[in-house]
């Protein structure tokens, strides 16, 4: 399935966030998202999944029309992974999990046997098996951002949105996240602020600044020195890691 965003436009107190963006997730293809903070980038993405309303613009997974089609339906297709994952009452985490299953559950269906599959199949994926019977909230912020990808890949959705899914994990689990998300071979947009990361895992990238989209193309097209310090303000220097062969990166202020 591919996620077609054209001319999305956003404003927040009357000041404008993202400015006009168009971009094609093609399908199957893990596309990063890049920029500085406040270049707009989580505005983007809740645009999309319509955690913020844009003033402008239209937003397709296919022929279906995110922006004017059912919640639920929408649900059925585009998975989400954000970054702040808090709840005011408690869960186990196969409970939370669970719950990634709601769209496909008409009201009151009660959870059958492909839903429970789905879930065991989630956890494994995410190396959660052992943490099932424990409580949601008394999990560590890298631990409960583990759940809520479970979760979002019980959804069985066509389409991923991650908004920066690495943080709060250490270097094990943000290879382990990626590749398991990179595994579902689905259509994938995804907000990273570790440019190796984004090297390895992206199959094309765009770059965002003040709310405009400055750059795209694949990883070695868009991660040059200059466009680095153009977006975040830094000096850089590329050179190709020896052990994944991808790029490198080296900072200095």
């Amino acid at each position: 399935m591919e996620l077609t965003i054209e001319n999305i436009e956003v404003e927040v107190a009357h000041q404008a966030i993202v400015k006009n963006v168009t971009l094609k997730v093609p399908d199957k293809q893990t596309v990063g998202l890049i920029g500085a903070n406040g270049s707009g980038k989580s505005t983007l993405l809740k645009s999309i999944y319509r955690s913020i309303s844009p003033t402008k613009g239209t937003i397709f997974l296919d022929d279906l029309n995110v922006l004017k089609s059912p919640t639920k339906e929408v649900a059925k297709h585009l998975g989400v992974v954000g970054q702040f994952n808090e709840l005011n009452f408690d869960l186990t985490v196969e409970q939370m999990v669970l719950l990634g299953r709601t769209p496909h559950k008409k009201m009151m269906e009660s959870d059958n046997l492909y839903d429970h599959q789905r879930v065991q199949e989630a956890l494994l994926r995410t190396n959660l098996m052992n943490y099932k019977n424990r409580s949601f909230i008394s999990l560590s912020g890298g631990e409960k951002q583990r759940v809520i990808l479970a979760r979002t890949i019980a959804q069985e959705p066509q389409v991923m949105i991650l908004d920066e899914p690495t943080n709060h994990l250490d270097i094990r689990y943000q290879l382990e996240i990626l590749t398991a998300v990179k595994d579902l071979n689905i259509t994938t947009f995804v907000a990273l602020h570790d440019l190796e990361l984004t090297a390895s895992y992206c199959d094309y990238i765009y770059a965002l600044k003040d709310g405009e989209l400055i750059a795209q193309g694949r990883p070695e097209e868009v991660l040059t020195e200059s466009l680095i310090t153009d977006i975040f303000q830094v000096k850089c220097q590329i050179y190709e890691n020896p052990i994944t062969k991808k790029l490198g990166f080296h900072y200095s202020i």
